[in-house]
């Protein structure tokens, strides 16, 4: 039987590839994510995106625009029953994408679920982050 201390290593993976990804490396994340056809993510500029290869290929758009990002998860809380967890928290840190700089805190639900070969994230749902959106809003505009 895994233990919270399981999901927690986890998460940890997970938060490295996100925090790789803010820093224009898009690798680690497919190491984290489950194969599973029902995976998927929400992020904090919307959107959502269903199964491990349209998940990472979002997390890989904006990897190929981000520098400078540091993304850490506070408050964290780890509900654990069977082959799933639960956690919850709060994403704060901040990243560049394409030169603009954005402040980042948001609300965040993760699930894990056990498979083969250990814990594999299968969910990411963030609130939208008015930061974010400001970018993508520059971006859009051609700024």
């Amino acid at each position: 039987m895994s233990s919270e201390s399981d999901v927690r290593a986890a998460s940890e993976r997970f938060y490295a590839a996100l925090n790789a990804m803010a820093n224009g490396d898009n690798g680690p994340m497919a190491e984290v994510w489950s194969a599973s056809a029902g995976a998927t993510a929400q992020h904090p500029i919307g959107g959502r995106n269903l199964g491990q290869a349209d998940v990472v290929a979002s997390f890989g758009a904006v990897a190929k625009a981000a520098t400078g990002g540091e993304i850490a998860l506070l408050e964290q809380k780890i509900e654990l029953g069977g082959d799933m967890a639960v956690e919850t928290g709060v994403e704060k840190g901040r990243v560049t994408l394409a030169g603009h700089a954005a402040e980042v805190e948001h609300r965040v639900t993760n699930v894990y679920r056990r498979e083969a070969g250990g814990w594999k994230i299968v969910h990411h749902h963030t609130d939208l982050s008015p930061a974010l959106l400001d970018v993508l809003a520059k971006l859009n505009a051609g700024g």
